[in-house]
């Protein structure tokens, strides 16, 4: 599934002169930072200041991809020489978004809901370029199948790895791999958090290609 882009890249010098731009990653969050090493393009890190609050009535697809693009337009409002690269991740569970816990009670309840049925985690990412007006959003959802958990598990799997910061209160490329019967995706970085096949395709269009020169 994919967003249509909000607005082009400008054509012609504007993408040649992209190639030089400091590239910012508008988020401090562990797991993307490490995805986004992977590529061979040094990179800052900066907090966006965005209210993640959902609107009223606001689908999960919607509301990754609009915290995605906020987050990449606050950091680009304040650094518009910078490409910068905003993500964001919603656990999907009919429709009904499931945040971040940051506590086991709630932890512990999540998982409880989520046992033995279907979710998505819509992952979507954004490349903002102020200086150019280069603003795209793509989302990348990968639907995850949950084993049925007895409260134990559920009990042992928190107390091991305490995936407190995480939507959906697991860890894939963790321990919380052994909550799952299957994972199905285009893209299998964007369930840790940031898709990076869709990283790659946005970067090349705002003129940082992540195989060219170094």
């Amino acid at each position: 599934m994919t967003a249509s882009p909000l607005r082009s890249p400008a054509s012609g010098p504007a993408l040649t002169s992209a190639a030089k731009r400091t590239l910012i990653l508008a988020s401090t969050s562990r797991y993307r930072r490490e995805l986004l090493q992977r590529l061979p393009l040094p990179f800052q890190v900066q907090a966006p200041e965005v209210d993640e609050t959902p609107q009223p009535g606001e689908m999960p697809q919607a509301l990754a991809c609009r915290l995605a693009l906020a987050k990449a337009q606050a950091v680009a409002a304040l650094q518009p020489e910078a490409v910068v690269i905003g993500s964001d991740q919603v656990a999907d569970l009919d429709g009904e978004p499931m945040g971040k816990p940051g506590t086991h009670e709630r932890a512990k309840a999540q998982l409880l809901r989520m046992s033995g049925r279907q979710l998505v985690f819509q992952t979507a990412v954004a490349v903002v370029c102020a200086a150019t007006g280069f603003s795209q959003v793509r989302l990348v959802p990968v639907t995850v199948d949950m084993r049925e958990l007895s409260e134990a598990e559920i009990d042992r799997y928190l107390a091991l790895e305490q995936p407190y910061d995480c939507a959906g209160s697991a860890k894939s490329e963790g321990l919380g791999i052994a909550l799952l019967e299957a994972v199905h995706s285009s893209d299998p970085t964007a369930l840790v958090g940031l898709p990076l096949i869709a990283t790659c395709e946005l970067l090349r269009a705002a003129g940082l290609d992540p195989l060219g020169p170094l």
